[in-house]
């Protein structure tokens, strides 16, 4: 895969997660999202990232519309991934994933499978299931051509998984420069020991869901002073895509406005200089005092939710408050939130949101802590 690698490799990714919606707010825009395939493509891009519980699907069908209908199989490469814990009912189902992607995606075969999002908690289901071995016979049979997995774990597990598993192609890391030194996300000790065991790597949430596109105003003040014309998005995006072994780096894209942002900077991309790094030093420092909760609204705890609680519209209100203050303490925003779904006080505290969540929050607390903005 040293292909992959190279100050010319177009680094940047387009994650498939959080594509763009219609007006009915469930149903994804897929003449939008070609028109960002057609840009993406027209400046270099090559790297598509969905997977099988993406929009319960609707990831895979639409990029078939928007990309796999419309281009040569041979000028794009696509990932997706399995995943067996996230409402799947035995091995057998696990297994039939692959399938049903190929069937939605008709893409033949998939450049880049991953065994997906990995945590203490669920990762021996993928053991129990017999998937490792499963994801090597489809690379055996042609089905794909580089296999991996996503993580989201603490280092002593990626080591483990690593050593034991060492013909894994890549490995999918949550690295940003917020999460760098976070010890509940390790980015840089994930980041070190995959470049040990000499894995390429495909970063996603350099953005952290978005949060770092907007960040709090003392980082966005750092960042207008170093530079007026940069988006704050664009900081980064750079400062992973400067790291060395980065085969790409995801942006989960949900409009032509942020494809055309992420290309200005990363079609010629220029690594960042000492200077930025200073900058981004300071917007780490500034983060410190931060005291938002740290969700990247990827939906994961909702699905299964017993009382339909829409938790990470719930935590973004609460941040949203933190930073700008309402004169109602945020009820009227947290009504739009929840109109037609649980509340935060439905919460019965089963514990099916915290075992799923990616970033290892305490989910179960923060929804109390939430409950002031009731009425």
């Amino acid at each position: 895969m040293s292909k992959c690698f190279g100050k010319d490799v177009f680094k940047l990714g387009f994650g498939l997660m959080r594509l763009p919606k219609l007006e009915d707010g469930k149903s994804i825009d897929v003449p939008q999202v070609s028109r960002m395939v057609d840009a993406f493509i027209a400046a270099g891009g090559t790297y598509f990232d969905t997977a099988y519980v993406y929009d319960n699907g609707g990831s895979e069908k639409a990029i078939k519309e928007a990309l796999i209908d419309r281009y040569p199989r041979e000028s794009y490469t696509l990932a997706t991934k399995v995943n067996a814990w996230l409402n799947c009912k035995d091995e057998q189902a696990a297994k039939q994933q692959i399938i049903t992607s190929l069937d939605r995606t008709g893409a033949g075969y998939f450049d880049y499978y991953l065994i997906h999002a990995i945590q203490p908690q669920n990762y021996t289901v993928y053991d129990d299931f017999h998937l490792w071995d499963y994801v090597r016979e489809q690379k055996a049979k042609g089905l794909v051509k580089h296999w991996g997995f996503s993580f989201h774990a603490d280092p002593a597990l990626l080591e483990h998984l690593l050593t034991i598993h060492p013909d894994v192609d890549f490995v999918q890391l949550q690295i940003n420069y917020a999460d760098w030194e976070n010890p509940g996300v390790a980015s840089r000790e994930c980041y070190e020991i995959a470049r040990k065991h000499g894995k390429p790597i495909v970063v996603m949430e350099p953005v952290k869901g978005g949060a770092l596109a907007k960040p709090i105003p003392e980082v966005e003040k750092i960042f207008k002073e170093a530079d007026p014309k940069a988006s704050c998005a664009s900081w980064a995006i750079r400062y992973v895509a400067s790291l060395d072994g980065i085969l790409s780096v995801l942006s989960g894209m949900s409009n032509m406005e942020q494809m055309e942002d992420n290309l200005s900077f990363m079609k010629n991309f220029k690594p960042l200089t000492p200077a930025e790094q200073e900058v981004i030093k300071k917007a780490q420092a500034a983060l410190e005092h931060d005291k938002s909760i740290k969700c990247t609204a990827c939906h994961y705890c909702t699905d299964g939710c017993p009382k339909n609680i829409p938790i990470p519209e719930i935590f973004a209100v609460r941040n949203d408050e933190d930073h700008h203050k309402s004169w109602d303490g945020g009820k009227r925003k947290y009504i739009v939130a929840v109109v037609g779904r649980g509340q935060a006080s439905d919460c019965i505290e089963c514990g099916q949101c915290e075992g799923a969540c990616p970033q290892h929050l305490p989910i179960i607390k923060l929804l109390k802590e939430c409950r002031s903005m009731e009425f």
